[in-house]
């Protein structure tokens, strides 16, 4: 939680207990009535100061939660795109190290991957979970990079039966990735998510 919540909430909190107490002590003792009925400008002043700072405080707090629902769900937009793209750029790669699908393609997805993450990275900075699941979308596109380069260098379509470790930790870091983007995906309505994913799938095409 930022920083900001947990000292505006705090001072929102006190300028209230303030006013209420000095509402109480006007009520029940006489003395202090007659004392603030006795200056009317300064009564009037520190009233409007109360009532002007307790509404600024909550109300900016209310904007912030709301505001960081917002960027929540826009951060979870772009994890669900990156994660589509991640599937479809790892579904090419794997295809290619078996030899039953396309090089060229393959390098096109794993292309479009590293873009949408060269976008996606300025949103996926400030969150925690977000900067944890960039971590791992970058380390997912060092292993599909790693795993086109080693099945460039084969003379041949296919790998060769000791390639299967490249393929292995694709998966690996595919499912890694996959798993670090639920608490972000979750933010999301099924709908939404699988509206967002489409995009991600055609994004390429």
């Amino acid at each position: 939680m930022p920083t900001r919540y947990l000292v505006g909430w705090p001072a929102a909190i006190l300028a209230t207990l303030i006013t209420l107490a000095l509402i109480a002590a006007e009520l029940t003792d006489a003395g202090q009535r007659r004392w603030w009925a006795a200056r009317p400008l300064t009564t009037d002043t520190v009233s409007g100061l109360l009532v002007l700072l307790v509404t600024v405080l909550v109300v900016n707090q209310l904007l912030n939660r709301r505001q960081a629902r917002q960027r929540g769900r826009a951060v979870a937009a772009q994890a669900a795109i990156v994660v589509a793209q991640a599937n479809r750029s790892v579904s090419a790669v794997s295809s290619a190290i078996g030899g039953s699908g396309d090089r060229g393609a393959a390098s096109d997805g794993f292309r479009t991957y590293m873009m949408m993450l060269l976008v996606s990275a300025p949103v996926l900075m400030d969150d925690p979970v977000a900067r944890h699941f960039l971590e791992d979308a970058q380390r997912l596109g060092a292993v599909m990079g790693g795993a086109l380069a080693a099945i460039e260098k084969l003379p041949g379509a296919a790998a060769p039966d000791g390639a299967t470790a490249p393929k292995d930790g694709l998966d690996e870091a595919a499912r890694q990735l996959r798993h670090s983007a639920e608490p972000l995906l979750s933010l999301l309505s099924p709908s939404v998510r699988d509206s967002v994913q489409s995009i991600g799938r055609t994004a390429e095409e």
